[in-house]
Protein backbone atom coordinates (compact mmCIF):
# COMPACT_ATOMS: atom_id res chain seq x y z
CA UNK A 1 0.00 0.00 0.00
CA UNK A 2 1.18 3.61 -1.16
CA UNK A 3 2.06 6.12 1.85
CA UNK A 4 -0.44 8.23 0.32
CA UNK A 5 -3.27 5.33 0.69
CA UNK A 6 -2.03 4.97 4.50
CA UNK A 7 -2.90 8.68 5.42
CA UNK A 8 -5.64 8.40 3.91
CA UNK A 9 -6.90 4.98 5.87
CA UNK A 10 -6.03 6.78 8.72
CA UNK A 11 -7.33 10.35 8.27
CA UNK A 12 -10.46 7.62 7.96
CA UNK A 13 -9.85 6.61 10.68
CA UNK A 14 -9.54 8.95 13.22
CA UNK A 15 -12.63 10.55 11.00
CA UNK A 16 -14.96 8.75 12.84
CA UNK A 17 -13.90 10.78 16.19
CA UNK A 18 -14.21 13.68 14.35
CA UNK A 19 -17.67 14.79 15.88
CA UNK A 20 -16.48 14.09 19.54
CA UNK A 21 -13.40 16.40 18.99
CA UNK A 22 -15.92 19.01 17.89
CA UNK A 23 -17.38 18.77 21.06
CA UNK A 24 -14.47 18.71 23.06
CA UNK A 25 -12.41 21.67 21.32
CA UNK A 26 -14.47 23.71 19.82
CA UNK A 27 -17.49 25.63 21.49
CA UNK A 28 -20.79 26.17 19.97
CA UNK A 29 -21.68 29.30 18.21
CA UNK A 30 -24.66 30.53 20.75
CA UNK A 31 -21.99 30.08 23.61
CA UNK A 32 -18.61 31.43 22.63
CA UNK A 33 -17.81 34.66 22.85
CA UNK A 34 -18.52 37.13 19.92
CA UNK A 35 -15.90 40.36 18.77
CA UNK A 36 -18.80 42.89 20.25
CA UNK A 37 -18.71 41.55 23.59
CA UNK A 38 -15.74 43.50 24.14
CA UNK A 39 -16.30 46.63 21.90
CA UNK A 40 -17.97 50.08 22.08
CA UNK A 41 -21.85 49.27 22.40
CA UNK A 42 -22.61 51.35 18.77
CA UNK A 43 -26.35 50.72 20.25
CA UNK A 44 -25.62 52.03 23.38
CA UNK A 45 -25.92 55.74 24.35
CA UNK A 46 -22.50 56.00 25.35
CA UNK A 47 -20.65 55.00 22.31
CA UNK A 48 -18.87 57.95 21.46
CA UNK A 49 -17.44 58.14 25.32
CA UNK A 50 -16.84 54.71 25.49
CA UNK A 51 -14.36 55.40 22.09
CA UNK A 52 -12.98 58.44 23.65
CA UNK A 53 -11.66 56.44 26.40
CA UNK A 54 -10.40 53.70 24.04
CA UNK A 55 -8.21 56.48 22.24
CA UNK A 56 -7.37 57.96 25.56
CA UNK A 57 -5.78 55.05 26.71
CA UNK A 58 -4.32 53.69 23.59
CA UNK A 59 -2.29 56.51 23.76
CA UNK A 60 0.41 55.19 25.93
CA UNK A 61 1.02 51.60 24.08
CA UNK A 62 4.25 52.15 22.30
CA UNK A 63 6.01 51.39 18.41
CA UNK A 64 6.80 47.99 18.64
CA UNK A 65 3.56 47.35 20.48
CA UNK A 66 1.39 48.45 17.48
CA UNK A 67 3.15 47.15 15.33
CA UNK A 68 3.36 43.47 16.88
CA UNK A 69 -0.46 44.06 17.13
CA UNK A 70 -1.22 44.87 13.58
CA UNK A 71 1.01 41.94 12.16
CA UNK A 72 -1.02 39.42 14.59
CA UNK A 73 -4.10 41.29 13.19
CA UNK A 74 -3.26 40.86 9.63
CA UNK A 75 -2.22 36.96 10.55
CA UNK A 76 -5.71 36.47 11.60
CA UNK A 77 -7.00 38.12 9.02
CA UNK A 78 -5.69 36.23 6.33
CA UNK A 79 -7.92 32.97 7.16
CA UNK A 80 -9.44 32.51 3.95
CA UNK A 81 -6.12 31.31 2.66
CA UNK A 82 -5.33 29.07 5.99
CA UNK A 83 -8.88 27.16 4.95
CA UNK A 84 -8.12 27.21 1.70
CA UNK A 85 -4.78 25.12 2.43
CA UNK A 86 -6.72 22.85 4.76
CA UNK A 87 -9.46 21.71 2.57
CA UNK A 88 -6.66 20.05 0.27
CA UNK A 89 -5.18 17.63 3.01
CA UNK A 90 -5.67 14.29 1.74
CA UNK A 91 -8.50 12.87 4.03
CA UNK A 92 -10.44 15.94 3.57
CA UNK A 93 -13.80 15.96 1.88
CA UNK A 94 -15.92 19.01 1.63
CA UNK A 95 -17.87 18.07 -1.73
CA UNK A 96 -19.42 14.16 -1.35
CA UNK A 97 -22.32 13.90 0.56
CA UNK A 98 -22.28 17.67 1.93
CA UNK A 99 -18.39 16.88 3.02
CA UNK A 100 -16.98 14.77 5.63
CA UNK A 101 -16.39 14.76 9.07
CA UNK A 102 -12.64 16.55 8.41
CA UNK A 103 -13.87 19.52 6.61
CA UNK A 104 -16.99 19.71 8.98
CA UNK A 105 -14.08 20.25 11.47
CA UNK A 106 -12.20 22.87 9.50
CA UNK A 107 -14.67 24.60 8.49
CA UNK A 108 -16.00 25.08 12.17
CA UNK A 109 -12.40 25.44 13.67
CA UNK A 110 -12.40 29.03 11.04
CA UNK A 111 -15.38 29.82 11.85
CA UNK A 112 -14.09 30.51 15.95
CA UNK A 113 -10.89 31.83 14.43
CA UNK A 114 -12.52 33.96 12.26
CA UNK A 115 -13.96 36.19 15.41
CA UNK A 116 -10.00 37.02 16.17
CA UNK A 117 -9.24 39.49 13.25
CA UNK A 118 -12.69 40.98 13.25
CA UNK A 119 -12.15 41.53 17.34
CA UNK A 120 -7.86 43.02 16.38
CA UNK A 121 -9.05 44.94 13.40
CA UNK A 122 -12.00 47.04 15.12
CA UNK A 123 -10.16 47.32 17.84
CA UNK A 124 -7.62 49.01 15.66
CA UNK A 125 -9.79 51.18 13.91
CA UNK A 126 -11.44 52.64 17.00
CA UNK A 127 -8.17 53.15 18.33
CA UNK A 128 -6.88 56.03 16.11
CA UNK A 129 -3.09 55.07 15.96
CA UNK A 130 -2.79 53.51 12.80
CA UNK A 131 -3.25 53.40 9.47
CA UNK A 132 -6.06 51.38 8.36
CA UNK A 133 -5.78 51.54 4.84
CA UNK A 134 -2.36 50.55 4.98
CA UNK A 135 -3.07 47.44 6.80
CA UNK A 136 -5.95 46.73 4.82
CA UNK A 137 -3.69 46.34 2.24
CA UNK A 138 -1.12 44.65 3.43
CA UNK A 139 -4.20 41.77 4.68
CA UNK A 140 -5.61 41.60 0.98
CA UNK A 141 -1.80 41.22 -0.21
CA UNK A 142 -1.25 38.43 2.20
CA UNK A 143 -4.24 36.73 0.91
CA UNK A 144 -3.66 37.17 -2.59
CA UNK A 145 -0.20 36.23 -2.08
CA UNK A 146 -1.35 32.79 -0.56
CA UNK A 147 1.37 31.11 1.41
CA UNK A 148 3.29 27.69 1.58
CA UNK A 149 3.92 25.82 4.75
CA UNK A 150 5.93 23.08 3.00
CA UNK A 151 3.40 20.38 4.10
CA UNK A 152 1.74 19.53 0.30
CA UNK A 153 -1.43 17.57 1.22
CA UNK A 154 0.25 15.40 3.91
CA UNK A 155 -2.02 15.49 6.94
CA UNK A 156 0.74 14.56 9.02
CA UNK A 157 3.02 17.16 8.00
CA UNK A 158 -0.10 19.47 8.43
CA UNK A 159 -1.35 18.26 11.72
CA UNK A 160 2.70 18.72 13.22
CA UNK A 161 2.08 22.31 11.82
CA UNK A 162 -0.96 23.59 13.43
CA UNK A 163 0.03 21.83 16.62
CA UNK A 164 2.86 24.43 16.57
CA UNK A 165 1.47 27.32 15.29
CA UNK A 166 -1.36 27.27 17.23
CA UNK A 167 0.66 26.82 20.34
CA UNK A 168 2.85 30.34 19.12
CA UNK A 169 -0.03 31.99 18.23
CA UNK A 170 -1.10 31.17 22.14
CA UNK A 171 2.20 32.92 23.52
CA UNK A 172 1.84 35.58 21.22
CA UNK A 173 -1.45 36.63 21.56
CA UNK A 174 -0.94 35.87 25.87
CA UNK A 175 2.10 38.13 26.02
CA UNK A 176 0.50 40.77 23.91
CA UNK A 177 -2.42 40.94 26.73
CA UNK A 178 0.43 41.19 30.02
CA UNK A 179 1.80 44.19 27.85
CA UNK A 180 -1.40 45.66 27.20
CA UNK A 181 -2.58 45.35 30.91
CA UNK A 182 0.97 46.56 31.89
CA UNK A 183 0.48 50.05 29.37
CA UNK A 184 -3.11 49.94 31.49
CA UNK A 185 -5.03 48.90 28.77
CA UNK A 186 -7.35 46.54 30.43
CA UNK A 187 -10.02 45.96 28.17
CA UNK A 188 -7.21 44.86 24.93
CA UNK A 189 -5.99 42.67 27.54
CA UNK A 190 -8.80 41.05 27.89
CA UNK A 191 -9.52 40.48 23.96
CA UNK A 192 -6.18 39.36 23.78
CA UNK A 193 -5.97 36.98 26.58
CA UNK A 194 -9.70 35.75 25.00
CA UNK A 195 -8.08 35.07 21.72
CA UNK A 196 -5.08 33.48 23.58
CA UNK A 197 -7.45 30.91 25.18
CA UNK A 198 -8.98 29.81 21.58
CA UNK A 199 -5.47 29.36 20.60
CA UNK A 200 -4.65 26.88 23.38
CA UNK A 201 -7.65 25.06 22.78
CA UNK A 202 -6.96 24.38 19.22
CA UNK A 203 -3.59 23.37 19.47
CA UNK A 204 -4.89 20.92 22.67
CA UNK A 205 -7.11 19.29 19.48
CA UNK A 206 -4.25 19.34 16.33
CA UNK A 207 -1.62 17.72 18.92
CA UNK A 208 -4.28 15.14 20.08
CA UNK A 209 -4.85 14.32 16.63
CA UNK A 210 -0.73 13.71 16.44
CA UNK A 211 -1.07 11.46 18.91
CA UNK A 212 -3.53 9.21 17.86
CA UNK A 213 -1.73 8.96 14.65
CA UNK A 214 1.47 7.91 16.58
CA UNK A 215 -0.21 5.28 17.88
CA UNK A 216 -1.38 3.70 14.80
CA UNK A 217 1.43 4.95 12.64
CA UNK A 218 4.63 5.28 14.18
CA UNK A 219 7.40 5.64 11.95
CA UNK A 220 5.91 7.81 9.68
CA UNK A 221 4.23 9.93 12.07
CA UNK A 222 7.84 10.23 13.54
CA UNK A 223 9.65 10.92 10.14
CA UNK A 224 7.00 13.31 9.17
CA UNK A 225 7.26 15.34 12.27
CA UNK A 226 11.15 14.93 11.95
CA UNK A 227 10.73 16.67 8.12
CA UNK A 228 8.98 19.90 9.42
CA UNK A 229 11.33 20.44 12.32
CA UNK A 230 14.47 20.44 9.89
CA UNK A 231 12.74 22.51 7.40
CA UNK A 232 11.83 24.70 10.05
CA UNK A 233 7.91 26.06 10.43
CA UNK A 234 7.35 29.23 8.48
CA UNK A 235 5.42 31.87 10.47
CA UNK A 236 1.63 31.81 8.35
CA UNK A 237 2.44 35.56 7.41
CA UNK A 238 5.67 34.84 5.96
CA UNK A 239 4.50 36.18 2.78
CA UNK A 240 3.69 39.73 4.78
CA UNK A 241 4.70 43.03 2.73
CA UNK A 242 3.55 46.41 2.81
CA UNK A 243 1.79 48.06 -0.03
CA UNK A 244 4.25 48.70 -2.81
CA UNK A 245 6.91 46.25 -1.93
CA UNK A 246 7.89 43.00 -2.68
CA UNK A 247 6.84 40.08 -1.28
CA UNK A 248 7.78 38.46 2.19
CA UNK A 249 10.15 41.76 2.46
CA UNK A 250 8.18 42.82 5.70
CA UNK A 251 8.03 40.09 7.34
CA UNK A 252 11.35 39.87 8.82
CA UNK A 253 11.17 43.22 10.17
CA UNK A 254 7.65 43.08 11.99
CA UNK A 255 9.71 39.54 13.27
CA UNK A 256 12.35 41.95 14.93
CA UNK A 257 9.67 44.07 16.54
CA UNK A 258 7.99 40.98 17.96
CA UNK A 259 11.30 40.01 19.19
CA UNK A 260 12.66 43.21 20.73
CA UNK A 261 9.71 43.68 22.95
CA UNK A 262 9.35 40.20 23.98
CA UNK A 263 6.26 38.98 21.90
CA UNK A 264 7.41 35.97 20.13
CA UNK A 265 11.01 35.07 20.20
CA UNK A 266 13.48 32.62 18.61
CA UNK A 267 13.67 30.98 22.17
CA UNK A 268 10.05 30.31 22.27
CA UNK A 269 10.12 28.77 18.98
CA UNK A 270 12.93 25.78 20.80
CA UNK A 271 10.50 25.90 23.70
CA UNK A 272 7.55 24.87 21.60
CA UNK A 273 9.58 22.16 19.73
CA UNK A 274 10.63 20.59 23.46
CA UNK A 275 7.12 20.87 24.35
CA UNK A 276 5.32 18.77 21.27
CA UNK A 277 8.55 16.19 21.93
CA UNK A 278 7.37 16.31 25.54
CA UNK A 279 3.78 16.13 24.88
CA UNK A 280 3.82 13.44 22.17
CA UNK A 281 6.60 11.52 24.70
CA UNK A 282 8.61 10.72 21.65
CA UNK A 283 11.06 8.99 23.58
CA UNK A 284 8.69 6.14 24.38
CA UNK A 285 7.33 5.28 20.81
CA UNK A 286 7.75 1.73 20.06
CA UNK A 287 8.06 -0.24 17.28
CA UNK A 288 9.63 2.35 14.94
CA UNK A 289 11.82 1.80 11.84
CA UNK A 290 15.24 1.89 11.88
CA UNK A 291 15.24 5.25 9.50
CA UNK A 292 12.40 6.31 11.97
CA UNK A 293 14.36 5.85 15.14
CA UNK A 294 17.29 8.16 13.47
CA UNK A 295 14.35 10.74 13.12
CA UNK A 296 13.89 10.20 16.72
CA UNK A 297 17.40 10.78 17.88
CA UNK A 298 17.63 13.96 15.76
CA UNK A 299 14.64 15.58 16.91
CA UNK A 300 15.87 14.56 20.98
CA UNK A 301 18.92 16.58 20.15
CA UNK A 302 17.25 19.28 18.05
CA UNK A 303 16.13 21.19 21.15
CA UNK A 304 19.27 22.23 22.52
CA UNK A 305 21.16 22.92 18.55
CA UNK A 306 18.70 24.97 18.23
CA UNK A 307 18.64 27.08 21.76
CA UNK A 308 22.45 27.12 20.86
CA UNK A 309 22.06 29.00 17.57
CA UNK A 310 19.17 31.17 19.30
CA UNK A 311 21.84 32.57 21.55
CA UNK A 312 23.87 33.93 18.47
CA UNK A 313 20.76 36.03 17.18
CA UNK A 314 21.15 39.78 17.13
CA UNK A 315 18.09 41.74 16.79
CA UNK A 316 18.38 45.42 15.94
CA UNK A 317 18.02 47.93 18.55
CA UNK A 318 16.45 50.58 16.00
CA UNK A 319 13.31 49.21 14.76
CA UNK A 320 11.64 49.76 10.65
CA UNK A 321 9.39 52.37 10.05
CA UNK A 322 6.17 50.76 8.92
CA UNK A 323 3.41 52.22 7.06
CA UNK A 324 1.16 50.88 9.14
CA UNK A 325 2.15 52.79 12.06
CA UNK A 326 2.92 56.10 11.88
CA UNK A 327 4.98 57.35 14.67
CA UNK A 328 3.67 61.08 14.39
CA UNK A 329 0.41 59.46 15.69
CA UNK A 330 1.77 57.81 18.93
Amino acid sequence: MSIKNIRLEVMQFLEKNVDSFVEQYLIPVEKIWQPSDFLPNSEGENFFEEVKELREIAKELPYDFWVTLVGDTITEEALPTYESWLMDVEGVNQVENGGNGWSKWIRQWTGEENRHGDLLNKYLYLSGRVNMREIEMTTQHLINDGFDIGTGSDPYKNFVYTSFQELATYVSHNRVAQMAKKFGDNKLSKMCKMIAGDEMRHHHAYSEFVTRIFAVDPSEMMLAFQYMMKQKIVMPAHFLRESGQKISSAFEQFSDSAQRIGVYTANDYVDIMQKLINKWEIDKISNLTDEAEKARDYLMKLPARMAKISERLVIPAEGHIFKWVEPAKL
